[in-house]
């Protein structure tokens, strides 16, 4: 492949993932502006990664241009950088997702599950008295739990619906307890349960209490990470994937070309 061929090549290619990575930036920003914190948070690493290939696509787009070797160089370097951070990140978000399946209760349409079926990282994290504080407060404001009333607003529907993993663990007590529903919102608490789980007392028909203290809701929200991280993961493989076999082969050849071109 020609110089010009190739340097035509990488303008198209950066030009193009500059494009992508605006458009990743506007439905970040827009996906902060309309989620709760807990949600929104989730935004950063992705806004953060969106603006790094955005500034490695502009220095790889002008070195293209203007047969620069320093800015070629500059872009190599640090398309480097961000490929081993991806493989690395990749790596360590599957390792720690791998554990956790949940599992299904006779009449529901939903999964339940129990925090010490994930990795010890994420007992680690939502075990810690800060980070669960913050958590919980996110949960609260939330329409998870506060909105189910008004979903389902027959018993009949409520049974029959396919909860979310936080809706089935924060905003309801776990079916072992055995309290009778009443609504999508309020359990007969005076029924004697018939587990000796610490969910079953925890658990209030309050809106600023519901099972927010519990074991399975930390269990729904870590199942609520893990199939983020696991989107991420699998984002950042396709990535890796395009910038290492496309990016890298056709910036050798303009690099070295140019660097004869300087010492003739």
């Amino acid at each position: 492949m020609g110089m010009g061929t190739s340097n035509f090549v990488i303008r198209w290619i950066n030009f193009l993932t500059m494009l992508l990575a605006i458009a990743v930036i506007i439905f970040g920003v827009w996906m902060s502006t309309h989620h709760d914190s807990c949600r929104r948070s989730l935004t950063f690493p992705v806004l953060g990664l969106a603006a790094f290939i955005f500034v490695i696509s502009i220095i790889g787009f002008l070195g293209a241009l203007k047969n620069n070797p320093v800015l070629l160089w500059i872009y190599l370097i640090m398309l480097c950088i961000i490929l081993v951070a991806i493989l690395v990140f990749t790596v360590l978000a599957f390792i720690v997702t791998n554990n956790g399946s949940g599992h299904y209760v006779p009449g529901l349409r939903y999964k339940e599950y129990e925090l010490q079926d994930f990795s010890s990282w994420f007992l680690k994290q939502l075990n810690n008295t800060q980070n669960w504080k913050r958590l919980k407060s996110c949960l609260v404001k939330s329409d998870d739990c506060n909105n189910l009333s008004k979903k389902y607003k027959t018993l009949n529907q409520y049974k029959s619906a396919k909860l979310t993993p936080i809706e089935a663990g924060c905003c309801r007590p776990p079916s072992e307890c055995g309290y009778p529903a009443v609504s999508a919102s309020y359990y007969d608490l005076s029924f004697h349960p018939i587990s000796s789980n610490k969910d079953c007392k925890l658990y209030k028909n309050s809106q600023a209490t519901k099972c927010y203290n519990c074991d399975s809701c930390k269990a729904g929200v870590a199942q609520f990470m893990k199939t983020e991280w696991r989107v991420v993961a699998i984002f950042n493989v396709i990535l890796f994937v395009v910038l290492d076999s496309k990016r890298i082969k056709h910036i050798k050849q303009p690099i070295y070309r140019a660097r004869e071109l300087g010492s003739s």
